[in-house]
This record gives structure tokens, C-alpha cells and sequence, in this order.
């Protein structure tokens, strides 16, 4: 009775293809014990642990024309480096994962809570955050492929990112700002505290400018008293749910109820003394 198994026997102990194992054999790493007269190729257990070695060596991110000059000759110093450095890939791998996972938690959150919030204004508490500048433009130019393009500052996975527009009428400069989120201290700061919010779709410049307009007759209705510039998000990854529609958040920093209180009380005070003086 033999002892060596066939090919198709190989291939299916070592949970492998016919056609891997042939792959492995005509770039010189593994070789049968003998052909037989029928001309089958038999295998012993020496190309058993040869074939467990290169899955092995595969797993480690080792090319196949890089294999056999493994088996052949590295040491015991040398494998320990190669696994070091597989460990090193791995735990990079990990973070990539890992990061990702964050990002889809992320999206589904913000999905979620652009389902729950759409076309609806509500007082949000936010904490600090800095934003880094990253596009400066003209008024009136629309953000463009070619403007894109001509950015020195690259920014990895864009429209992964919230893109903040900043609207602030107490200042003359000519020129918009463009910001992302960053660490602090970052080019600008947008302090913690209560802000009014609204979450809208909208495809054109014109439709953003209503949306704008909106936001301000909403404030005044309500007597909300703006206390800081209007933060336009644009959160472009969101567009995955909505045909192409870009979804934004609309925000500005409001006086708190203490604060418009201690505001009255200045003013009480004030006409209290205006008053006193006149008499």
C-alpha cells in the first residue's frame, strides 16, 4: 500500500487548489515526492510540511518567487524579523479597520440624525471645536473642480469631512473662508454653548441663500438673539442617502436664557439710572 497521496488528496488535507499547488510547483517552491507510472504526481508528508511552510510564508505578505529562498536559507534571526514585520502590518491593518468602523458609525449617526432633525429648527448643545482654514475665495465664486485642484493643502479623504462655510456679517474682509475640522488651536475657534440648528437638503447656490434667509426669519420670530456668525456644515457623504441632493446644517451660537437675563437686568439698571438722573 503507498504511503504518498495524489494531487487532488493534497489539495483538499491542506484546504488548497489543485491549481495552487501546480501554481507553486512551476515557480520551483514545491515539488512531488515522484510521478508514477500513470504519470499522477504523489506527495509524502515532506511536501506536506512544505506546503504547510508556504501557506505559512504566504500569510506573512511573502511573494511565491520570494519563497523559496526562504525555506532555502533564512535563519532563525531572520524569520523572527519577518514576523515582527508582519505584526507591524497587522497592527496597521488594525487601525485602518478600525478607523473605518468609526467612520461608518459616524455616517449612520449622522444619517440618523439628519432623518430625525430634516426641516425641523432645535436648540443644540456643542461643545468647543477648531476649525483649520483650508479654501479662501472670492464672493461670489461658486466652488469648482479647478479651484479644487489648485489647493497646496491636500486634504486625505475629502468629502469624508464636514466642510464648514463661515457667514459673519461684522466682517469687511472680501474674501470666504473655507474651514475643516481640526485640533485645537487650529485658525478659528467655535466656543461650546447653545446653537440654533436646522438640517436641509438643497443642489444650488440660490436654494442655500432662501435657506439662509430662513434661518434668520426663524431667529427673529422666536426672539432667539444671535450671538456669533452663521456656520453653514456641508456634510457631503450624506449625498449616499439622498440622490445626489448635498445635505447641510445650519447653526449660530444664541445668547442663553442666562445670558439675555443678565443682558435685561444691564438694561433695567440702565434705565433705572437714566431715570434717577433725570429727576
Amino acid at each position: 500500500m503507498k504511503s504518498e497521496i495524489t494531487i487532488s488528496e493534497l489539495a483538499k488535507l491542506m484546504n488548497v487548489s489543485v491549481h495552487q499547488i501546480r501554481y507553486f510547483e512551476e515557480k520551483g517552491v514545491l515539488h512531488p515526492a515522484y510521478i508514477d507510472h500513470n504519470q499522477y504526481r504523489m506527495y509524502s508528508m515532506d511536501q506536506i510540511y512544505q506546503l504547510a511552510h508556504i501557506q505559512l510564508l504566504r500569510k506573512l505578505g511573502v511573494p511565491v518567487q520570494s519563497i523559496k529562498d526562504c525555506m532555502a536559507s533564512y535563519s532563525a534571526d531572520q524569520y523572527r524579523k519577518l514576523l515582527q514585520h508582519s505584526l507591524r502590518e497587522v497592527d496597521k491593518e488594525l487601525q485602518r479597520l478600525n478607523e473605518l468602523r468609526q467612520y461608518i458609525e459616524k455616517v449612520l449617526q449622522e444619517q440618523q440624525s439628519f432623518s430625525s432633525e430634516f426641516n425641523h429648527y432645535q436648540i443644540k448643545r456643542r461643545e468647543i471645536s477648531f476649525l483649520a482654514r483650508w479654501i479662501e475665495m472670492d464672493p461670489g465664486t461658486k466652488l469648482n473642480a479647478k479651484l479644487l485642484a489648485e489647493q497646496t493643502k491636500r486634504v486625505a479623504n475629502l468629502f469624508e469631512s464636514d466642510i464648514h462655510y463661515i457667514y459673519d456679517s461684522s466682517d469687511d474682509s472680501s474674501v470666504i473662508t473655507l474651514y475643516l475640522e481640526t485640533h485645537a488651536p487650529g485658525d478659528m475657534v467655535l466656543p461650546g454653548g447653545e446653537y440654533l440648528s436646522t438640517q436641509r437638503l438643497a443642489r444650488e447656490d440660490d436654494e442655500l441663500d432662501d435657506l439662509i434667509e430662513q434661518f434668520y426669519d426663524y431667529a427673529a420670530v422666536h426672539s432667539y438673539v444671535i450671538s456669533g456668525p452663521l456656520i453653514l456644515i456641508e456634510r457631503s457623504y450624506l449625498s449616499l442617502f439622498s440622490s445626489n441632493d448635498l445635505h447641510y446644517e445650519l447653526l449660530a451660537a444664541i445668547e442663553s436664557d442666562e445670558r439675555s437675563e443678565k443682558k435685561n437686568d444691564h438694561d433695567r439698571r440702565a434705565i433705572t439710572i437714566e431715570l434717577m438722573q433725570v429727576k
